[in-house]
């Protein structure tokens, strides 16, 4: 069995998409889309000169699931299709489009305004999140235990732990994991605290505005970030999308339920290769192919 995964936030980088483009230069129809639906030149952004503007959250995240989308759309032309998908926090998005149920320009004014009101939620510089390297997951709860505006936000491989919170608990708490045998304790480049309790705004923000979309019933199974189960539902994946944004990505048992239910080969589509060496860290059995 074979499963798609699609890259988060934080693959994107200036210049990301150029080979797919070369490749399939009709694909550029999908930028006017955007420029269409949501008023952004976001071609521009990502083959422009300013990094601040391709990494703010909302620009970010349109154009990851675009490049993404384009490279998914090359795969099944190239003859490879899954059978069941999975997107690591905004690559969700991109696996509900895999799965049909929605369509391109609902996913591109999804995701804008998902990126907006996490921008959004908290003041600029009071939160934040730090990847936690080389340190036993029971060790960095424990550490976290005494700091209660401090949470995971991703438990992305055995080796590597994200957390996420409130800047100055999250600064102590930083220091404290060093202290107590994290290898590497590595802040991120984010606006804000994801993945925690501190965006209940956004989540209720985003449900309002995409109430009016209808999502179809999907043609593969998705395995989702907030259960880490595969999902048939679409209310429920739905449900889950936007409850992800308050909710911990857990990826290690998304990869792990897969592995369970018969996947043996996993394909990256987006700008890196990110997804792919969590996964490595996860199971080494497993097939493991970029696009």
């Amino acid at each position: 069995m074979r499963c798609f995964v699609f890259t988060g936030q934080g693959s994107q980088y200036l210049g990301m998409g150029k080979d797919i483009l070369e490749k399939k230069p009709e694909y550029e129809l999908y930028f006017d889309k955007v420029k269409n639906k949501i008023g952004l030149d976001i071609k521009s952004i990502i083959f422009g000169t300013d990094e601040k503007e391709l990494t703010l959250t909302q620009n970010a995240q349109v154009a990851i699931l675009t490049i993404s989308y384009m490279k998914y759309l090359n795969a099944l032309e190239e003859g490879l299709k899954p059978d069941v998908v999975a997107g690591h926090s905004l690559g969700e998005w991109t696996a509900l489009l895999a799965a049909k149920m929605i369509d391109f320009e609902e996913a591109i004014e999804a995701v804008y305004y998902r990126g907006l009101y996490m921008s959004e939620a908290f003041e600029p510089g009071k939160g934040g999140m730090a990847a936690v390297i080389g340190m036993d997951l029971n060790e960095i709860e424990k550490v976290l235990s005494n700091y209660p505006n401090v949470q995971i936000a991703n438990y992305n491989s055995p080796s590597q732990v994200v957390i996420s919170g409130e800047m100055e608990e999250l600064l102590i708490s930083m220091e404290k994991l060093k202290e107590e045998g994290a290898r590497k304790v590595v802040p991120l480049n984010v606006s804000g605290p994801f993945h925690s309790k501190f965006l209940k705004d956004a989540e209720e923000r985003l449900r309002r505005r995409i109430e009016h979309i209808e999502c179809k019933k999907p043609t593969v199974p998705i395995v989702q970030n907030v259960t880490a189960k595969f999902e048939t539902d679409p209310d429920i994946i739905k449900e889950n999308v936007i409850k992800q944004i308050t909710s911990p990505v857990r990826w290690i048992e998304c990869v792990e339920e897969c592995v369970k239910n018969g996947v043996d080969e996993f394909v990256e589509i987006g700008p890196t290769k990110v997804l792919t060496k969590f996964i490595k860290q996860i199971n080494k059995n497993v097939k493991l192919l970029n696009i």
